[in-house]
């Protein structure tokens, strides 16, 4: 049995949503959960999604269900709310490729930029940041930054890149940091599994160590365009909706086939690698739901004076994308 594969406990399950109205707790579930976690949640989506959610629920509980740094940004937006992690272990290989004490060492090397910092990264980079983003609004950051200014984009590698070749802008510097999961699907997996499934359409997540040498395969003719699609996980999930058609690859985790196909029964989705799990996703079991709801157990705080600093960064996040002038004025980001 794959982690893919439900693990479907009916009564728990029941259990669970049981408990979560009787403390007013609301469960959100990532897009890479297990079946059953994303089956038994109030909201599934992206980190971005996620975030907006936990700022506008009116319930007193929110369960994470995600890795830690997601539970962190719902505890600095919702801070009178109690922020529960199902399992404490849910960690992220992206965010620990940097820390503030280097991230204010990078800063120190390129005076007056301004920083654009994924949402993969812990509350204390994100208080030395201006700006959060998600692979969703990254462009729409970036595009909201006045065109003369220096930016710092950390900590995904290949995520920097693909917004600094949408963007045109030069001046972008990237640290270099990697999802483990997104880094290991690589050009071999998709040509292999492209050449097995003539006539599907492609979609690539931005993280993938394949989204930018196919883009660059694509500009020198080696590669087809067409039906090739570099898109958040929110923009994996609506594509199959706005085409015809009726087969996908699909380059990222593969906990999203769960809700691609609960969604889009009709259509047939294809992992570009298999393999491609991501363990710390994985770990949020429904016993450990119950657990955190029954117990109130792994509470997630974030010290006042960090989340302070971070909040800043990650409204304009939450706002970036959803129609918001640029927070920053014409020439001043402020601090």
């Amino acid at each position: 049995m794959t982690l893919l594969e439900a693990h479907y406990d009916p009564a728990l399950a029941a259990e669970i949503r049981a408990l979560a109205a009787s403390r007013n707790a609301v469960i959100l579930a990532h897009n890479y959960e297990r079946p059953e976690i994303q089956d038994v949640a109030d909201y599934v989506g992206d980190s971005l999604g996620l975030s907006r959610e936990a700022a506008k629920t009116s319930a007193d509980v929110i369960v994470f269900c995600g890795v830690h740094f997601m539970a962190e940004t719902a505890a600095i937006l919702s801070p009178h709310k109690t922020v529960l992690l199902p399992d404490l272990a849910a960690g992220c290989s992206l965010a620990s490729t940097i820390d503030a004490a280097q991230l204010r060492a990078w800063k120190a090397e390129h005076p007056g930029a301004i920083v654009v910092a994924y949402v993969n990264t812990t509350a204390e980079v994100k208080a030395e940041s201006d700006y959060c983003c998600t692979s969703g609004n990254a462009v729409d950051v970036v595009n909201a930054i006045p065109a003369d200014r220096e930016i710092l984009f950390l900590p995904d590698m290949f995520l920097g890149a693909h917004v600094r070749r949408v963007t045109g802008r030069a001046n972008i510097h990237v640290w270099m940091g990697e999802c483990h999961v997104h880094a290991g699907i690589d050009p071999e997996h998709i040509n292999l599994t492209r050449s097995q499934h003539p006539g599907a359409e492609f979609l690539i997540h931005p993280e993938c160590g394949c989204a930018t040498p196919v883009v660059e395969a694509i500009s020198a003719g080696a590669i087809a365009g067409d039906g090739v699609h570099i898109l958040s996980t929110e923009g994996m999930i609506k594509r199959p909706a706005q085409t015809d058609n009726d087969t996908f690859i699909v380059a990222t985790e593969i906990g999203i086939l769960h809700r691609l196909r609960r969604e889009h029964p009709a259509k047939h989705f294809i992992a570009a690698n298999d393999r491609a799990q991501c363990a710390y996703m994985k770990v949020t079991t429904l016993p450990k739901v119950r657990d955190a709801l029954l117990h109130r157990q792994h509470r997630i705080t974030v010290p006042a004076e960090t989340a302070a600093r971070a909040r800043t960064s990650i409204e304009r996040m939450v706002a970036i994308g959803g129609g918001n002038p640029s927070p920053f004025g014409p020439e001043d980001p402020g601090e």
